[in-house]
């Protein structure tokens, strides 16, 4: 596989919702130059922060606010993107290049669907992960992203293995397998569900390759076709995941919220009157369970979503805005520091065999990056 086709295969990569993805490739920077107008050294940081951010809000809302629903959590924030992106095409021009890639009934059944199951899947997995194992954890698994692509497109023969990617896979396969031996919480569930995530995103990347070679897509773009489609399809997997529930706590949440500002307004009489209105939904909650569904408002939703959309147009502003090395480098410092700000956060640790593991497998992927997989 050539440099271009596999740079191709990493820029139409989101970074949403997983859950923390890889750094848009700058194959597209010629498209997106245009449009962007901030330095390396102002949007890296806000590239940074954002993910970290993301990641540590999803994790924030599933294990502290108890709302065990990761499922309908991707759906929200799949929604909240497909709705969003429309807005920003009649408004802004961030999405002048959803023009360049026309959309027939061939290509949706041959590529944007079956890609589309695969990044739901991918995301489905991805954060319901974070129900087992801790971030750190998952940030170091996701390191072997790279490994299974590889190995993918080697067992497809769509490129050739080579010495130097052999060592690369066997740096970044022993680190993850150092890093697992060390974890102290370590969950086979939580494993064997985050081992599926990677598998199907790398599955996804491989075959945006070869379904979608030669058309140019910035994260945004990407983010326009495929978020009503795998929100459409994580619908279809609800029902046999999560259920009613994940919607009779949001909704119990909503009216909540509402009584709660009725009565800050108008009194005791305004919440006397909405009593009537809310008493059943009270009871549901209380049956469902009192632990969890106070714990998530509205508030939560919604700033969850917006921060995982704002992630998508910095990916956007981030393309081009420094060489693939700077764009690497900054990658990395994203992962350590979002495993450091996690282990503050929630109190856990990274021992020693850990962090040996984890360094490996990072100068693996950088490798990886910087050669271009070749």
């Amino acid at each position: 596989m050539e440099k271009r086709e596999l740079e191709k295969l990493e820029s139409v990569e989101l970074e949403e919702v997983r859950q923390s993805r890889d750094l848009p490739s700058p194959a597209t920077a010629q498209q997106t130059r245009s449009r962007a107008k901030f330095s390396a050294a102002t949007i890296i940081p806000v590239w940074i922060a954002l993910s970290s951010g993301v990641i540590i809000y999803n994790n924030y809302i599933y294990n502290t606010l108890n709302f065990k629903f990761p499922v309908f959590l991707v759906t929200w924030h799949l929604t909240f993107a497909a709705i969003g992106t429309r807005v920003l095409q009649r408004t802004t021009h961030l999405l002048d290049g959803a023009k360049d890639v026309p959309v027939s009934k061939d290509m949706f059944l041959r590529s944007i669907l079956p890609i589309g199951l695969l990044f739901s899947g991918s995301l489905i997995l991805s954060n319901t992960a974070y129900l087992y194992l801790s971030v750190a954890y998952i940030q170091m698994l996701k390191a072997f992203t790279p490994v299974a692509i590889l190995l993918i497109t080697w067992a497809t023969r769509i490129s050739e293995p080579s010495r130097k990617l052999l060592i690369i896979v066997l740096m970044i396969s022993s680190g993850v397998a150092v890093t697992s031996k060390g974890e102290r919480f370590f969950s086979w569930i939580g494993f064997v569900i985050q081992a599926g995530g990677v598998g199907f995103e790398a599955t996804r990347l491989v075959l945006i390759q070869t379904l979608l070679h030669g058309l140019k897509m910035d994260p945004l773009v990407s983010l326009h076709l495929y978020a009503p489609v795998c929100a459409l399809i994580n619908l279809c997997v609800i029902p046999f995941t999560e259920g009613l529930e994940p919607l009779r706590i949001v909704w119990g949440s909503i009216i909540g919220s509402y009584t709660h500002a009725m009565s800050a307004v108008s009194g005791e009489a305004a919440s006397n009157a909405t009593v009537s209105i809310v008493g059943a939904s009270g009871e549901l909650l209380a049956a469902i369970g009192e632990e969890a569904a106070p714990r998530i408002t509205p508030f939560f939703l919604l700033t969850n979503a917006l921060l995982a959309f704002l992630l998508n147009i910095a990916a956007v502003f981030l393309v081009g805005a420094g060489s693939g090395l700077v764009l690497t480098l900054a990658g990395v410092l994203k992962d350590v520091l979002l495993v450091t700000g996690s282990v503050v956060i929630w109190g856990g640790s990274v021992g020693i065999l850990q962090a040996l593991g984890y360094s490996i497998a990072l100068c693996g992927l950088v490798m990886f990056k910087v050669s271009g997989g070749k």
